[in-house]
């Protein structure tokens, strides 16, 4: 951990930099995307990012698709808290139009205890089905939200914007006795994209960021008074071509969600 913690220091000086470059090219490459804006102050609860075609307000999770381009084996990534950063933004996914917002808890809005090092966010138009057993991992059940993605590429991604990934493999995090997936990923447009293919190109290019992902997550609660988390399949990277399964498996379960053939509890889902 201390070479990744190292590394992410060095790197952070040009985070900014980067974000205003790739968030341009981005929108360029995607314009059918819906754009983002955000209201209110950050780190205060009026804060969210908000997304439209138009004058039409629409839903990131829903509206955006899943992939990045048909046939193309990239999925769209929705940046929900950038590298380098602390505060705990997430899709709403019971707020109307779902709009990234700082999560909460007894009232507080919510920070990790320290700085998360990789891209994080989530891949729209998936879903963790919270009725659906999964008996890999001894019949546990989704954590009802998207499934979540750790993106491990050189660039700062600005929180909001829509980014190609690839997917390189899946760490089947336990949490509260629930299935939590993270999918482990590199921007299609980062450098190193094109070398990364597995779990053993990321240990030889960029060695220890897949321990460093595990135990990051692993630990990350226990501040707060909670056990640490587990991992499934004796707390592997699951490759790339199962990713490709639980991904399907997910949009599958979101495709139910969206259809009403699986009831939406609370969800929003119009």
């Amino acid at each position: 951990m201390a070479g990744i913690v190292g590394a992410a220091r060095t790197a952070a000086a040009s985070c900014a930099g980067k974000r205003r470059l790739l968030h341009t090219s981005r929108q360029q490459q995607q314009g059918a995307l819906p754009t983002h804006t955000s209201a209110g102050t950050p780190d205060t609860p009026d804060f969210a990012i908000s997304y439209s075609h138009g004058d039409r307000q629409v839903s990131p999770w829903h509206d955006i698709p899943l992939a990045a381009a048909e046939g193309s084996g990239l999925f769209n990534f929705i940046v929900e808290i950038p590298k380098f950063t602390t505060a705990k933004m997430e899709i709403d996914t019971k707020l109307a139009h779902n709009p990234i917002v700082q999560d909460t808890k007894n009232g507080k809005l919510r920070d990790y205890h320290g700085k998360i090092f990789w891209n994080y966010g989530c891949i729209p138009q998936t879903w963790e089905d919270p009725n659906v057993a999964l008996p890999e991992v001894g019949g546990l059940f989704g954590d009802n939200d998207p499934l979540d993605v750790v993106e491990i590429g050189s660039a700062c991604l600005p929180m909001g914007s829509v980014a190609a990934i690839k997917p390189l493999g899946a760490l089947c995090m336990i949490d509260d006795g629930e299935v939590d997936w993270k999918i482990v990923a590199i921007n299609a447009a980062d450098p190193l994209a094109d070398e990364l293919n597995s779990a053993e190109d990321i240990e030889r290019v960029l060695p220890h960021t897949i321990a460093g992902i595990r135990e990051w997550f692993r630990w990350y609660k226990t501040p707060d008074g909670k056990p640490l988390n587990g991992f499934g399949f004796d707390e592997a990277l699951i490759p790339a071509d199962h990713v490709m399964e639980v991904i399907d498996e997910t949009h599958h379960h979101w495709k139910n969600l969206r259809s009403g053939q699986t009831p939406a509890g609370g969800l929003w889902v119009a």
